[in-house]
């Protein structure tokens, strides 16, 4: 039986920027494949799928282990297209965290893992079902606009304990940093998550 490949654009040990779990060490394994392709995107390369990217779960789990690391976190492009509950479970095996970071417009099949981000997308919203497994909502604001698409999103999460985030789009960083700070002191169930790897120029 011929072992399972999944297309990865990248795998690396770095630091998570980003929402509830900034700063922590992390091994990140971003996929290829995107049903959305948002204009400010910062990982355009990771849209398409190529053929020569395809690399075996034993590959895959292999580079995990060649680091210290307890978090594994699978992103993006949208990873949750693929089937990844194989390389999930045998990850667990090996006694990592899993966290997923998603869109949330396929199914998420939770099983296994451990911590749930979902950063929705007006072109493609995500599913219901998984507004019910989430840990983290964090919406990406560029204008004024997406402060109302946040709140609308907030409305539909059920967990009392799911952490909600604004992250300003980097490219436009400078300009809606300052109404992100004034939103959160007036709605103070909001965070603010920045790309602090970008600030430290880390991948």
């Amino acid at each position: 039986m011929k072992e399972i490949s999944y297309p990865i654009q990248e795998s690396f040990y770095s630091i998570q920027g980003e929402g509830y779990y900034y700063g922590i060490a992390a091994y990140f394994i971003r996929f290829e494949g995107c049903n959305i392709k948002c204009n400010w995107c910062d990982t355009k390369e990771s849209w398409n799928i190529k053929k020569k990217d395809f690399v075996p779960i034993h590959k895959i789990i292999a580079n995990v282990n060649n680091h210290q690391v307890k978090t594994v976190i699978i992103t993006g492009g949208e990873p949750t297209m693929w089937d990844l509950y194989p390389l999930i479970k045998k990850l667990k095996k090996k006694g990592y965290r899993i966290h997923i970071e998603t869109s949330g417009s396929y199914p998420i099949k939770e099983k296994y893992v451990d911590w749930i981000t979902i950063s929705p997308k007006k072109i493609k919203l995500p599913l219901q079902e998984n507004y019910k497994k989430i840990n983290e909502l964090k919406i990406v604001i560029s204008d004024k606009n997406d402060f109302l698409f946040a709140e609308e999103q907030a409305t539909y999460i059920e967990a009392a304990n799911c952490f909600l985030f604004l992250q300003p789009e980097w490219n436009n960083i400078f300009s809606i940093l300052p109404k992100i700070i004034s939103y959160i002191k007036k709605n103070p169930k909001w965070r603010i998550s920045l790309q602090i790897h970008k600030i430290l120029n880390l991948p």
